[in-house]
């Protein structure tokens, strides 16, 4: 369920973001919602580690990297 929000901002700011929502076919208020969005997404921990292992997946996949691989590195490096 949505919710409103009430915020302070200079006026001068507000009518220059209004006219570049305007420009892109959008309302201050989608434009608002999708800077909170991109907000939370940059400082969600959690996610962040998501998607890490997931670029990491990738990668080794990519590069035809095996669990055994990395279970062989990893006791390469214990060894030292």
């Amino acid at each position: 369920m949505a919710t409103q929000m009430i915020i302070r901002i200079e006026s001068s700011l507000k009518k220059k973001v209004s006219q570049l929502a305007k420009a892109e076919g959008k309302n201050l208020s989608q434009i608002v919602r999708e800077l909170l969005e991109k907000y939370t997404k940059e400082r969600d921990m959690g996610a962040y580690i998501d998607n890490l292992w997931g670029s990491i997946g990738k990668n080794f996949a990519q590069n035809n990297i095996s669990e055994a691989d990395i279970e062989k590195a990893i006791r390469q490096v214990r060894s030292n």
